[in-house]
């Protein structure tokens, strides 16, 4: 298997696993040096954790800011963030991007969040009914955020793709929400209870998913942190630690792809805008003025940028700009500066 063989598959496996499908248009098929970067999984392990994302199991009691500070503490690094505030109380899928990968983690903010929401009703209610009004709220709601928010307590609009009833006992209810980032968990058990007569409040709660994270066997305690950085730094063993810092590519597992050609990447990592031929290939969900993810032929992340054509429309071109770039993540000089070259022939 080739090396550009290699680093597709990886995206592919990213892409799949975080939930989303991904289909290609090939342009041109290529294949990388491998004197240039290298596969992200294949990272030196500094370099491994340095652009790496922890999807942590957050624990109850404890809030966002304090698990990250504990994180960048432990690992002894000058910067790190989350991607989604939980309250103290709430627990799970809790994303932490370590040092450069702060830069792409706020990408995940704002992508869909599943929770799982214990429900507690002040007066018992026939199931029927209960599954009746439950099926009420899915699709677009309105909501005023609580008084114990931090934001403008102004009427917004949220959607809930998909609410389910899981159990009911008379007294408490076990609902699977997936929703809109922005959308409070809170404020839905209490607006269930006025629509049922009966009053309602969250008893517990627990985020199963923030976009590309899930709650899955990528899903690690401090503790495992914790053991992780032992093992590496008492006994040199870091394949804990490979399993608990996840590459940074997995960040933009979401986001519609375009991979580029060796001779491109250096001129994107000094903020060039993106050509037709330097595309080796892309998916097919790529949509103009939306965001898309600029990777290298190994799967490495190189920039985030705004498409300017949508997917078809780029096959169809042979040159011309097709990606504005927004936000460049890899350092330059890692890969050949052929645009150099070029402009001093001229």
């Amino acid at each position: 298997m080739s090396l550009a063989e290699k680093g597709i598959r990886f995206i592919e496996k990213i892409t799949r696993r975080a939930g989303y499908s991904i289909e290609w248009i090939i342009l041109r098929e290529e294949d990388t040096s491998p004197e240039y970067g290298v596969l992200p999984y294949q990272r030196p392990i500094k370099e491994h954790i340095v652009n790496g994302v922890i999807n942590l199991d957050k624990p109850p009691g404890p809030t966002s800011h304090e698990v990250v500070a504990w994180i960048k503490k432990m690992f002894g690094l000058n910067r790190a963030g989350h991607g989604g505030t939980l309250d103290p109380k709430v627990t799970g899928v809790l994303p932490v991007g370590l040092e450069n990968s702060t830069k792409v983690i706020g990408n995940v903010i704002h992508t869909v969040k599943e929770y799982v929401m214990v429900m507690q009703l002040h007066s018992p209610v026939d199931e029927d009914k209960l599954r009746s009004v439950v099926e009420y709220f899915k699709g677009t709601i309105y909501q005023r955020p609580p008084l114990r928010s931090s934001v403008k307590r102004t009427i917004r609009k949220r959607t809930i793709y998909d609410i389910e009833l899981l159990e009911y006992n008379g007294r408490y209810a076990l609902l699977r929400v997936s929703c809109e980032a922005g959308t409070y968990m809170r404020k839905l058990a209490h607006d269930i209870g006025v629509i049922l007569g009966v009053g309602a409040h969250m008893r517990e709660l627990r985020r199963t998913r923030t976009g590309p994270y899930h709650e899955d066997e990528t899903l690690v305690k401090m503790q495992d942190v914790s053991e992780a950085l032992y093992l590496w730094r008492r006994e040199g063993d870091e394949r804990l630690l490979r399993h608990v810092v996840l590459p940074v590519e997995t960040a933009i597992a979401h986001i519609p792809k375009i991979v580029i050609r060796d001779t491109a990447v250096d001129a994107i990592a000094h903020g060039a805008n993106l050509a037709v031929p330097g595309i080796a290939r892309l998916t097919s969900d790529v949509r103009k003025n939306e965001k898309v993810a600029i990777l290298t032929l190994k799967g490495e992340l190189v920039a985030l940028g705004t498409a300017l054509k949508n997917a078809e429309e780029i096959k169809e071109m042979s040159r011309g700009i097709v990606v504005k770039t927004r936000r460049v993540y890899m350092k330059t000089g890692i890969y050949p500066a052929v645009w150099r070259k070029k402009e001093q022939v001229k």
